[in-house]
């Protein structure tokens, strides 16, 4: 966890600017930044809403007897923000979610590749002071439509995802150009989530939002990626497929009762609708009579 500054000047910064930090750290930090804009602990606490006792306690790295929502009002007073990072087996969250990412980006690749489209992944872009990355750019020869694709394994900020997928599509047709040689003569946008009930619960959470940009979805999206014409805006769930591009199927499980399990190491046979046990009938052999145990 750190606080950053949001002033574009460097005011005060920790140990390491963007690293984690220590909640000893952190209470140096608040104790700087408090001195720098000339506040008491009282000045902070009202503009905080919390107590002087509650300013010291961050001061001194105490930060497990504050909650965070107080510790983010903290911060806000110096027109600062708290910035979480979560550790866990040297890195390997990172990794979990970039191989979500990934599997992500190889589906809709594969897809696009099979039906002739020409697709570059992580393609960067500085343009007038506009930086980021669009995670697949797509381009169909023989229509020239150029399609901007925005991967995400979850939806974390639906007005940020709207935003900067809308810049990307402005950027686009620029970028295609000076980048690649692509003639662009329409840009369309897909949003790919992974067809799994979070993403589709928060895609319907929000479908007053969603529906006004992404008209399209899944099977009309598919249809029109087999055979583009003009420009479309979707959004498209991909299964979960592996390697090879098959789909994953469900594992076929078998439900046992614990009433049917007990009634078996007892010698009784099924269970009939008012839950008595029927008894076993001894086998009967081959010439009809039945064999007595």
């Amino acid at each position: 966890m750190h606080a950053a500054r949001r002033s574009d000047k460097p005011q005060v910064s920790g140990p390491s600017q963007h690293g984690e930090m220590h909640d000893t750290q952190v209470g140096r930090i608040a104790r700087a930044l408090r001195h720098r804009l000339g506040f008491r602990q009282v000045d902070v606490g009202e503009r905080a809403d919390m107590s002087q006792g509650l300013v010291s306690l961050v001061e001194r790295g105490h930060l497990d007897r504050v909650s965070l929502r107080r510790l983010r009002r903290m911060f806000a007073a110096y027109d600062a923000e708290v910035v979480l990072t979560v550790r866990w087996r040297g890195g390997a969250v990172d990794r979990l979610t970039d191989e979500a990412h990934a599997a992500l980006g190889a589906s809709i690749t594969r897809m696009l590749v099979a039906v002739g489209w020409l697709v570059q992944p992580e393609v960067s872009y500085s343009i007038f002071g506009e930086r980021g990355s669009i995670d697949l750019l797509a381009w169909h020869p023989e229509t020239r439509i150029l399609l901007v694709i925005e991967l995400k394994s979850e939806i974390t900020a639906v007005e940020s995802t709207l935003r900067i997928h809308d810049a990307k599509c402005r950027l686009a047709p620029t970028i295609g150009r000076d980048r690649f040689g692509w003639g662009v003569g329409a840009v369309s946008r897909l949003l790919v989530l992974p067809d799994d009930r979070t993403a589709r619960r928060q895609v319907a959470r929000h479908a007053a939002l969603f529906d006004r940009v992404y008209r399209l979805r899944t099977r009309a999206v598919r249809r029109w990626l087999r055979a583009p014409t003009g420009a479309i805006s979707g959004i498209l769930f991909v299964s979960d497929m592996n390697q090879g591009g098959v789909r994953r199927g469900p594992v076929a499980r078998k439900r046992v009762t614990r009433r049917a399990a007990r009634a078996d190491e007892r010698g009784i046979g099924q269970i009939d609708r008012l839950g008595r046990a029927k008894p076993l009938r001894p086998p009967i052999n081959t010439m009809g009579s039945r064999i007595c145990r």
